[in-house]
């Protein structure tokens, strides 16, 4: 006579089962999401609804999010090399994660020093595209989960083409299209070395730093960004 399995040992397992089954759906559709991403320009980001939803929150009325994708090619060189000098200077050679800047920031906390920031720029992209602003381990696990495939799937020419039309450059200002029209009046065709500094220049912190009313930080941070980028070789440094 067959024995019969008790419900209370089975349910486990089918939890498990579902359990599995989901993180297996959420692996399959994440991966599908970044290899879409390679090639169709995203519509917004995780960061812009946070902040459409802030505002919101806030009954902030006057409140316009601007956003323009723009294809790299029709991004002034400058630009790239500007964000590249301010932010992740090994961002050519590395492969999502700068071990030295990590084990640094890691030693000056034990120093006692509040641990800084050691993102590279794909770090960035991973969670500004898909994650919310925050310090928990389970946020700083899921940003290197897509960084590692956004490095595996993506050229580095695509993290840097979708790194600068996502990066917040102003308050509710996304990307080099909105940035350079509303900042300078003009394309991001025609951004020259000493704006594209200064775009750089405010990205620690861009609603407290101005690109249209630069302080002497910002002033000073921009001289440094193009001091370091002529220092890389210019803009011919990120050619592929």
């Amino acid at each position: 006579m067959e024995s019969r399995k008790s419900p209370r040992r089975s349910l486990p397992r089918r939890i498990f089962r579902w359990l599995g089954l989901a993180a297996l759906l959420w692996i399959a559709s994440s991966v599908l999401l970044v290899l879409i991403l390679r090639f169709v320009p995203p519509l917004t980001s995780a960061f812009m609804i946070e902040r459409r939803m802030e505002a919101l929150i806030e009954g902030q009325q006057d409140f316009t999010l601007r956003y323009r994708w723009t294809p790299l090619v029709e991004v002034s060189a400058n630009l790239p090399i500007a964000l590249v000098a301010a932010e992740d200077q090994k961002f050519p050679n590395h492969h999502g994660f700068d071990v030295d800047a990590i084990q640094s920031a890691l030693a000056e906390a034990e120093d006692g020093a509040r641990l800084r920031g050691a993102s590279t720029i794909s770090q960035q992209v991973a969670k500004n595209l898909f994650l919310w602003n925050g310090r928990s381990f389970v946020r700083k696990g899921l940003e290197a989960y897509f960084t590692a495939l956004i490095e595996l799937l993506w050229p580095k020419q695509r993290i840097i083409e979708v790194y600068l039309n996502i990066a917040e450059f102003g308050d509710g200002i996304y990307g080099a299209g909105a940035a350079s029209a509303h900042f300078f009046r003009n394309t991001p065709a025609q951004l020259n070395p000493r704006q594209c500094a200064l775009l750089a220049a405010v990205l620690p912190n861009p609603r407290k730093l101005h690109v249209e009313r630069p302080s002497a930080y910002v002033q000073r941070r921009a001289n440094w960004i193009e001091r370091q980028v002529r220092q890389l070789g210019g803009a011919d440094w990120l050619e592929p």
